[in-house]
């Protein structure tokens, strides 16, 4: 009796922590994590981590569970076989790029989909998620679009300067000789 009591406790731990990950997640990607070794498993979460996302190897019918009533519910579709989940909780692509560039890596696993704003995402469609820039590399370009112009600008007007300062230097020595 107290083995089903203590399994029972523990799959509704389980239960707990997948919707607490489902509620501070901005994505969730698919992946079938098969042959993968438990450092690579570590490697991956190490990686992730860096990027404020983590990875979760599933139990499918807890997660199913969990998901009840939540914009993850969808991913259900996704759930089948070995199956880790990695969560995204900085922006909606860090999680997604991490995961493609391990696997290309390694060789070994596949993106399944993915979960993004409750829509369901396919394969195709969360690798091409891993191929956007994430939000730091986009503050980046425009920050550099943005100062371009105006160094642009200050060079200008210091070249302008500097003509005018050297028009009258030679103006002066022209008077003074």
């Amino acid at each position: 009796m107290s083995t089903k009591m203590s399994t029972k406790a523990f799959k509704s731990e389980k239960i707990e922590h997948y919707k607490e990950q489902f509620e501070n997640a901005k994505v969730a990607v698919v992946a079938d994590y098969r042959g993968y070794s438990v450092t690579q498993i570590q490697k991956l979460r190490r990686g992730l981590q860096k990027e404020n996302a983590d990875l979760t190897v599933t139990k499918n019918t807890l997660c199913k569970i969990a998901t009840k009533g939540t914009g993850f519910e969808i991913i259900e579709e996704l759930l089948k076989g070995p199956t880790a989940i990695a969560f995204g909780y900085g922006d909606e692509v860090s999680a997604a790029k991490v995961l493609s560039r391990f696997i290309k890596e390694e060789k070994l696993g596949e993106i399944m989909g993915a979960v993004l704003d409750g829509k369901l995402l396919s394969s195709a469609e969360a690798k091409n998620l891993a191929e956007l820039p994430t939000k730091e590399e986009l503050y980046a370009k425009m920050l550099g679009s943005i100062n371009s112009p105006a160094s642009g600008i200050v060079y200008s007007v210091n070249g302008v300067m500097s003509a005018l300062v050297r028009a009258v230097d030679a103006v002066a020595k022209t008077k003074s000789a």
